[in-house]
């Protein structure tokens, strides 16, 4: 039976987690907190892959007083060897007595480190603060059950709708403190999605960028759905430090070789005429790319939308309007009725500077 002062200390644990928000990738984001006779005895959170684990800095800091202790975790503790040895083995020999996990860790088997756990006599606890934990890693938790990552997609929209004129102008329609939250979105993510079409119109850069050192420590992957290879091999994206991956389904070798000379990979996969959205997720996956950031036109988010294929929409709405004339957010095929809608509800709403930021998820999409 969990307690007030429980949730207290899983509420310590999700805060230490959210310290590797933008450095752990590709591995869950975890905090862990020791309680001995109600006194924080050690604490820890997984800062980076190949690094000590949540639960073995906070066992390190804590020594002889985790005997009898009370370990607090967001995610179930580990039970297999990888880079570091398993995080269940750590907490036995320590000789911890409780563990209260928030969340099962879907990569494990039938949940082995809760079953190693109870095996030795500790006794375990689950779903305390499951929902906040569960928001704390969407993209490894849906890359680890569905064979994708979590897709995020952002739009800056004036206030009827529009992303840019008809021209394609579109710099900008949103302020400096929306476009700085953009960076924040982009720094925690793992992969940067756009279009060829943005390329061409936009040449942007899509790199993380903030007074926060931890942003240059992991540059999240640059993502170009190509199909016909039309990226020139002068684009800023191709200039920013960091990895840059083109999906084609074109097979030309002059144009691709020119572009792998400018250091981008490129992968091909089925398109006709488009890429093969799941084809290209699914490989993303392979790739532990947990969370995507998709800053793209009306045709890619079209497409996302009509294929089911986006867990969250963040819209930053701007306080003007551009007219009847200018582009839309979604290229879709038109309804033959309101039945047919794309259904979505709201997650958080707020002002953003001058602007509006409204999260929104599908109704269908409840948690990842």
């Amino acid at each position: 039976m969990t307690t007030n002062f429980d949730g207290d200390c899983m509420k310590r644990a999700l805060e230490l987690a959210a310290r590797g928000l933008y450095t752990c990738d590709p591995n869950p984001r975890v905090g862990c907190v020791l309680v001995n006779d109600d006194k924080i005895v050690g604490e820890g959170w997984h800062e980076k892959a190949g690094g000590p684990h949540a639960e073995r800095a906070a066992l390190e800091i804590a020594g002889g007083q985790a005997r009898g202790a009370t370990a607090y975790v967001n995610l179930e503790p580990c039970n297999h060897t990888g880079r570091t040895g398993p995080c269940s083995d750590a907490l036995i020999e320590a000789g911890v007595a409780r563990v209260v996990f928030a969340i099962e860790d879907p990569n494990q088997v039938a949940g082995s480190g809760r079953r190693a756990l109870e095996d030795a006599g500790i006794v375990v606890e689950t779903g305390l603060m499951e929902d906040a934990a569960t928001e704390l890693n969407p993209g490894y938790l849906t890359r680890i059950t569905k064979g994708r990552p979590f897709i995020r997609s952002k739009l800056a929209v004036s206030l009827d709708g529009h992303t840019a004129l008809a021209s394609g102008e579109s710099q900008w329609i949103t302020g400096d403190s929306a476009r700085a939250d953009v960076h924040n979105w982009r720094g925690r993510s793992s992969a940067i999605v756009t279009g060829i079409g943005t390329v061409l119109e936009d040449d942007p850069s899509l790199d993380a960028r903030s007074e926060d050192s931890a942003f240059s420590m992991m540059q999240p992957k640059r993502i170009i759905l190509d199909s016909n290879l039309r990226t020139p091999p002068t684009a800023r994206i191709l200039k920013m430090p960091g990895d840059v991956i083109i999906f084609t389904a074109c097979d030309d070798t002059a144009i691709r070789q020119a572009l792998e000379e400018r250091g981008a990979r490129i992968e091909k996969v089925n398109g006709d005429p488009h890429c093969d959205l799941v084809q290209v997720l699914s490989r993303l996956a392979e790739l532990e790319i947990n969370e995507v950031w998709v800053e793209a036109g009306p045709v890619l988010n079209g497409a996302l939308i009509t294929a089911s294929l986006i867990d969250e929409l963040v819209i930053y709405m701007a306080p003007h309007v551009l007219g009847d004339t200018a582009r839309g957010m979604f290229s879709m095929a038109p309804l033959e009725s309101l039945s047919g809608r794309h259904m979505l509800h709201y997650c958080d709403v707020r002002r953003v500077g001058e602007d509006l930021r409204i999260i929104a998820r599908p109704d269908t999409v409840t948690s990842p």
